[in-house]
């Protein structure tokens, strides 16, 4: 990799590769620029698969980046041409089989695998469901603030505030002990930090941290649900152990997928949002004074607005079933298709002024949480929760806070914050 005063600018599309790990060390504001320019093209830019160090065999063929609005919309509607599948989701080239073990989660899944799990699991996620988790979303904020102001200034806003938040809503959804809050955190790190050397250092092996990491948190499950069966209590992971949802039950895999989904997609994605958010406020004080003249009722509009621009996960990956023609352009059967979320919520023929936070935006058709589909994502409703009721606790007990300047994650599956100090 290049040291960032060696890269050279980008210019023209010819300039950008998305395969080239060198592209996501650039600043946001070189990605925003290259992604405009993709965005431009008539045809959507074809790029080569990325070289993946722990996979032998010849590379696939490559993936057409899909990097508008309407195109993502069109192939999440899509599922039957447009496959989650085949090779998996979230990356771009195929996994080893070994992955699945741990990470063949219902996203990486077509119907009918996907629906029966989605059916059995989705009864936690209904805003029915989420409101008997309010209180505990509130109870949570308070003690984080509360620490918060305690601590003072110049802490680590993303360890300290932003990350708990769903880390103990998830791990207390699904019964995991308050004593093992550091390790779920620690490992989730490590799947989607692969290849940030802060969390895998440059002389592991990263297949070997990754699988490690995701045993160890299908261990942690599985242990709970062969406890819960004979001891249930009123938490989801009794709830899925002993509950015959018409005929069908999770296996203890299923399980442990299940589990490690909810943590990276449930827990960083979110914490993510929040920091991300924590930092448009700072560099925005007139959106900011706009939503304390009204914290509750502007809450949704600026909700949606952080989770537009944040857009935590970049991309999830399709492969193509069958040839099909999409908004005027060809599509061949085995090719990929990245969905770049990102791109597309920064899309200007849907975003007037797309780059401006503005907590008023209206329409918001983002597609923060993933497009329309039977992908979209199971967590909406509490995601938007949590990030609601954090700010609503900051804005009314700190309204002083403005975050400091961001130490990013190194990847291009999530758009991260690891580290932002913090002032009030």
């Amino acid at each position: 990799m290049t040291r960032p005063a060696e890269r050279s600018p980008i210019g023209s599309p010819a300039d950008i590769d998305l395969s080239d790990w060198d592209f996501w060390a650039r600043p946001p504001q070189e990605r925003e620029h290259a992604f405009r320019l993709l965005r431009a093209l008539d045809t959507p830019a074809f790029f080569a698969e990325p070289e993946v160090p722990f996979i032998d065999g010849p590379k696939g063929l490559g993936y057409h980046a899909l990097v508008r609005h309407a195109d993502i919309l069109e192939a999440s509607r899509n599922p039957e041409v447009f496959s989650s599948g085949s090779g998996g989701a979230t990356n771009i080239v195929d996994m080893p089989a070994e992955f699945t073990e741990y990470f063949g989660s219902m996203i990486n899944m077509d119907d009918p695998r996907h629906a029966r799990l989605r059916r059995i699991v989705s009864r936690a996620f209904t805003p029915k469901m989420i409101k008997q988790f309010e209180r505990d979303v509130e109870v949570a904020a308070t003690r984080i603030v509360d620490d918060l102001l305690e601590k003072g200034s110049g802490c680590d806003f993303v360890t300290e505030v932003a990350a708990r938040l769903p880390l103990k809503i998830i791990c207390d959804m699904m019964g995991i002990p308050e004593r093992d809050y550091g390790f779920v955190f620690d490992r989730s790190n490590v799947i989607l930090g692969a290849s940030d050397t802060e969390y895998v250092s440059a002389g592991e092996d990263i297949a070997t941290a990754v699988l490690t990491a995701g045993m160890e948190l299908q261990q942690l499950v599985q242990d709970l649900a062969a406890h819960r069966v004979g001891n249930p209590t009123d938490d989801l992971t009794s709830s899925l152990v002993n509950a015959n949802i018409d005929g069908e039950q999770l296996t203890g895999q299923e399980l442990g997928s299940f589990f490690i989904l909810l943590v990276v997609a449930g827990n960083e994605t979110t914490r993510n949002a929040i920091s991300y958010g924590m930092r448009l406020l700072t560099l925005n004080p007139g959106q900011k004074r706009l939503w304390l003249e009204d914290v509750d009722g502007r809450a949704p509009g600026a909700v949606e607005e952080i989770v537009r621009l944040a857009s935590p996960v970049n991309y999830m990956r399709r492969k193509v079933t069958r040839d099909h023609v999409m908004n005027g352009n060809q599509y061949r059967k085995d090719e990929k298709v990245l969905l770049y979320y990102w791109s597309a919520n920064r899309d200007e023929r849907v975003f007037p002024d797309s780059l401006r936070f503005d907590i008023l935006r209206d329409p918001n058709p983002h597609v923060g949480f993933g497009g329309p589909g039977p992908h979209f994502c199971l967590g909406a409703h509490l995601a938007r929760r949590e990030i609601t009721v954090m700010f609503r606790e900051l804005l009314r007990r700190v309204p002083q806070i403005e975050a400091g300047e961001p130490k990013r994650l190194f990847s291009s599956f999530i758009n991260g914050t690891k580290h932002m100090t913090c002032e009030f």
